[in-house]
């Protein structure tokens, strides 16, 4: 029951986690359709047969349409900006910034005779520059929490990329189906683990009703046998008064074999009444036993499942190392033990270097196979009881426990000789990988965001120093 009732709890977590999950889902989905419809509008009015699947865009967005809809609708405006470029020329659709940058209102006119005016501030970021600057920050919080694949690493590169609103528009409409489709699928699993929850509940349901018949069944013995009492030793006194004021010998023996036989009549019945509890309770009883070890098996199977969604929960799919979220719940887990034991750890963070340009040249295949590569090569040169964790992209981070910061320095400038030396081929053409780092040691007063800026602030020092290289903060 006890071990029944701890699954019980950890499943329940999990719940709790999904639930979490599936809450933060939606509401980058909702960010995102809301930058698609506002993109929508912006891009109105430069042409009738655009401005047409614009609006059939927005309205399925604003009707939160779902994602066959709204790539029906994707597909559709693809369709009209490669006929927009055919009528042009062939020439790009210009950027929608420059409509947006005419329709703002003309500054004031200057009084006349006034005293030298002050320089002209500088003008505010484009609407574009604004919007990927969101989108870009978005689809960083979605491959943080991506697990099923490598779709939003490849939005969040094409978003970097984007030159105009259209394809930061289209870019975005993807983002919100990939948000949407993970918010499903986080609410499938969470509706799979209340399933199993309630089937041990039932179980645990099974066993309380067992145990209250057992209850029930104790008490009705107990007053069956003292029925029997009451009455035999109701007939013995009866005997006993009748016996002495019998004289005839006759009598006494029909009385007392009268009495005798009533007794034993009692007697049997009880000891009928007692066998049919015994064998009631005997085949309960076998149910029962079978029932528990089914229920054990269950609890084993539920227990085994509910390590393997954890530690799936807290795993990277691509290079198969811990994720982000397992970092932070480590990360905040060695501030707590340094402020009490005072134990040194060292938090290191890698970056692999010209990543994007890998991706660029070589293809995101050849940029998936580096990213396994490089966090096999780290996770290799750390004992158990340090942590190595994709931290989102291209980015890793280290926990180094029991290490101060000028040995975890020392140890850092190996691993990344390691890297270094791991000797990336494509068809034949070496692809040069290298990576920095920045590390700092952690300090009883840190929070896990102070702690992880300094780190990154030392790991940027690396970059702008010519990458390939370890600074400590």
């Amino acid at each position: 029951m006890n071990e029944s009732t701890d699954w019980k709890a950890k499943h329940l977590s999990s719940l709790r986690e999904m639930e979490a999950e599936e809450r933060r889902f939606r509401a980058l989905e909702q960010v995102l359709r809301r930058l698609v419809n506002r993109l929508c509008a912006a891009a109105m009015g430069i042409d009738e047969r655009l401005d047409a699947q614009l609006s059939k865009l927005a309205e399925a967005n604003r009707r939160n349409a779902d994602v066959t809809e709204l790539g029906a609708r994707h597909d559709s405006l693809s369709d009209a900006l490669k006929a927009l470029d055919a009528t042009s020329g062939g020439k790009r659709l210009v950027d929608f910034t420059a409509t947006l940058s005419m329709a703002r209102p003309a500054a004031p006119p200057k009084p006349a005779a006034a005293a030298p005016a002050a320089p002209p501030p500088q003008a505010p970021p484009s609407s574009l520059a604004a919007t990927r600057s969101g989108a870009i920050r978005l689809l960083q919080r979605l491959t943080a929490h991506e697990t099923a694949d490598s779709r939003g690493a490849d939005l969040l590169a094409r978003a970097e990329a984007a030159t105009g609103d259209a394809a930061l528009g289209a870019v975005l409409l993807e983002a919100a189906e990939l948000a949407g489709a993970h918010a499903d699928g986080v609410a499938r699993d969470r509706a799979a683990a209340a399933a199993v929850l309630t089937q041990v509940t039932e179980r645990l349901g099974e066993m309380a009703s067992y145990l209250g018949g057992l209850s029930e069944e104790r008490r009705s013995r107990s007053d069956d046998a003292a029925a029997l009492n009451t009455n035999v030793m109701t007939q013995f006194r009866s005997l006993s008064g009748e016996v002495a004021r019998l004289t005839d010998l006759a009598s006494l023996r029909a009385l007392v074999a009268e009495r005798l036989e009533s007794v034993a009549t009692q007697v049997r019945n009880f000891s009928a009444r007692e066998s049919a509890r015994v064998d009631e309770q005997n085949a309960r009883g076998e149910a029962m036993r079978a029932r528990i070890a089914e229920l054990e098996h269950e609890s084993r199977e539920l227990g085994r499942s509910l390590d393997r969604e954890r530690r799936r929960g807290r795993t990277d799919p691509l290079t198969n190392i811990a994720n982000r979220a397992a970092f932070d719940e480590r990360l905040a887990e060695e501030l707590a033990r340094r402020k009490r034991f005072s134990t040194p750890v060292t938090l290191l963070l890698w970056d692999i270097d010209c990543f994007k340009a890998i991706n660029d040249t070589y293809g995101h295949r050849v940029g998936d196979a580096v990213l396994r590569e490089v966090a096999g090569s780290l996770a290799g040169r750390v004992r158990a009881t340090d942590l190595v964790a994709r931290y989102g992209g291209e980015e890793f981070a280290m926990l180094l426990v029991g290490t101060a910061q000028d040995e975890a320095l020392s140890l850092a400038e190996q691993m990344r000789a390691t890297v270094a030396a791991l000797g990336f081929h494509f068809k034949g053409t070496p692809v040069p990988v290298t990576a920095s780092c920045g590390l700092t040691e952690l300090r009883e007063s840190d929070t896990p965001a102070n702690a992880f800026d300094r780190a990154d602030a030392a790991l940027y020092r690396a970059k702008n120093a010519g990458r390939d290289r370890c600074v400590s903060g």
